[in-house]
């Protein structure tokens, strides 16, 4: 009597890294940037574009709908959806919003970040090692 050889299996696929997390602050902007925006929005598109004297800089615009080629982050209730062409500079960053007396932003804190502007304005960044 001979056995029956185990079926082969499938290796499982390894999950995906999630492209960005949120800091608790950065939601709750983003909450609130949600229910104030003059239409229908479905979260805040992240980008990066050429310019500035450290050669990029971080785009944040609102979102009225969810491309094809969107990677789509949900973290702490809401959504951000991240440009394509930006997924590998923002593999691993943390977005997070801070405020004081002169100004409120939304800071990246991004491990693929090589240098900054002096201004803050702009940033030089690398691909992540994947």
């Amino acid at each position: 009597m001979t056995q029956a050889s185990p079926t082969p299996t499938k290796p499982k696929p390894r999950p995906r890294p999630q492209v960005m997390k949120l800091t608790d602050a950065a939601a709750a902007r983003i909450t609130e940037l949600t229910k104030r925006a003059d239409s229908e929005i479905v979260g805040l598109r992240v980008g990066i574009k050429n310019g500035g004297c450290a050669g990029q800089s971080y785009t944040v615009e609102y979102a009225h709908e969810i491309r094809p080629t969107d990677e789509v982050v949900e973290d702490k209730g809401v959504k951000i959806l991240v440009d394509p062409k930006a997924v590998l500079f923002l593999l691993g960053t943390e977005m997070d919003y801070k405020a004081d007396k002169m100004q409120a932003q939304f800071v990246f804190n991004n491990p693929n970040q090589v240098s900054a502007c002096g201004c803050g304005e702009s940033v030089q960044l690398k691909p992540a090692k994947v």
